[in-house]
């Protein structure tokens, strides 16, 4: 059963936050160019199924201790160690991203440079390789990047994602702008702490690379899901 505790104001720190995060993405979702509400027909199973690879990792790392909650800025509802904040992440973010993504479709439908990025998407993957196996002995790091290289790669040498590479790093690297904002303010804040001797140490702002390798994975593949399904018309 859920343990509940009592709460004050900052409990409310990561539900806020994610529901911050929402909020506009939910409301321009009825936005009649894109019409983002009619898709989550598609989006939901794919949210749902990368949730359950991504709370499976989360609860392990709990274990391990290689990230921490604060439990004074969370509501303290937890559901295998997990806040529920945590879970909600798995289904917020995807949902801000894909909006995001599905826009790009609308606004620059003309604009489309698949081969530079199966170029970039080749140097990205020998990338993870490296460091996945050169940066083995730090948890975080290796299992991040091993995973993203398994996915990434097979997601490449498949070739049927390749028309959606456009739109797909334009939105990732548009996303990062709130994503960082948010990361900066939940690790300000204390809401969050990576153990610092499973990871590399390099950070963009306040976020570690294996955090944005973990957000590049999570968009991966819910997007790739999202994809598949809409394509088959589920």
């Amino acid at each position: 059963m859920p343990q509940i505790k009592k709460m004050e104001f900052k409990n409310f720190t990561y539900l806020l936050l994610m529901l911050g995060s929402f909020i506009v993405p939910a409301i321009m979702s009825f936005e009649k160019n894109v019409r983002f509400y009619t898709k989550l027909k598609y989006l939901l199973p794919a949210m749902v199924f990368t949730a359950v690879i991504f709370v499976i990792w989360d609860v392990r790392f709990v274990e391990l201790g290689i990230w921490t909650f604060n439990p004074d800025l969370v509501i303290g509802v937890y559901i295998l160690n997990l806040p529920l904040e945590e879970w909600l992440f798995f289904f917020v973010i995807p949902y801000c991203t894909i909006f995001i993504y599905e826009s790009l479709y609308f606004y620059l439908r003309k604009f489309d440079k698949p081969n530079i990025f199966v170029a970039l998407s080749l140097v990205l993957l020998i990338i993870f390789a490296l460091l996945a196996f050169f940066f083995r002995q730090r948890l975080y790091t290796f299992f991040t990047f091993f995973l993203l290289t398994i996915y990434f790669g097979y997601i490449i040498f498949r070739n049927k994602f390749k028309r959606h590479y456009t739109k797909f790093y334009l939105t990732f690297f548009i996303s990062l702008i709130p994503l960082l904002i948010v990361n900066g303010l939940m690790s300000s804040l204390g809401v969050f702490k990576n153990n610092m001797d499973h990871v590399i140490g390099i950070k963009v702002y306040t976020m570690v690379i294996e955090d944005i390798a973990y957000f590049f994975l999570l968009f991966l593949m819910n997007v790739t899901i999202y994809e598949y399904l809409k394509e088959r018309q589920f």
